[in-house]
């Protein structure tokens, strides 16, 4: 799928979270920005998740582990096309016809979800050293998810280099006085 698979892919998250969401708090700051209204719709999502879960859990007994049953409960809500090794359409950028290969979270959406509940949880009141978002067991699963997609796209996803900072130009300081005039 191309690049618009991902923003709907961040879409079906907020989609899905503002419905489990909406009653949870609907007046807020109007000042708020898209990113902020996101962070709290997810943030009212991943705790309706926890609610819903057998048995309940509280914040405070949450782990990674449960993070990563949240991440792949949101798999039924993908749109991103994600080919399995058998399927004949598996490292093809624009597969010619369609196959019944599952639709997931693209990586993007999950990489930004995590981000966003990372942040969340330390806004909330959670100790960042205690943070299940950033725990040892979501870094791998994100990087193993990034690694899979890349590969039934056929997309190598490759860390950007960033560019040199450009190196301000050195002005010469010119003084009011003509320079010495020297004699020999």
């Amino acid at each position: 799928m191309d690049s618009s698979s991902n923003s709907e892919s961040n879409n079906s998250i907020g989609s899905s979270s503002s419905a489990a969401g909406a009653g949870a708090s609907s007046s807020s700051p109007a000042t708020s920005s898209r990113y902020e209204n996101q962070k709290r719709r997810d943030w009212n999502t991943f705790g309706q998740y926890l609610r819903n879960h057998r048995p309940p859990l509280c914040l405070s007994r949450c782990s990674g582990a449960h993070v990563l049953e949240f991440l792949r409960y949101l798999d039924q809500f993908g749109k991103t096309k994600v080919h399995a090794l058998p399927c004949p359409f598996y490292g093809h950028q624009n597969p010619p016809a369609p196959c019944p290969c599952p639709l997931k979270q693209a990586w993007g959406s999950l990489d930004a979800l995590v981000g966003r509940l990372r942040a969340a949880f330390e806004e909330n009141g959670g100790k960042p050293e205690a943070n299940p978002f950033g725990s040892r067991a979501v870094r791998l699963y994100l990087r193993e998810v990034r690694d899979l997609q890349s590969k039934a796209r056929g997309v190598s996803y490759a860390k950007k280099k960033r560019k040199p900072r450009p190196v301000p130009p050195v002005q010469i300081q010119q003084s009011d006085s003509p320079p010495p005039h020297h004699s020999t």
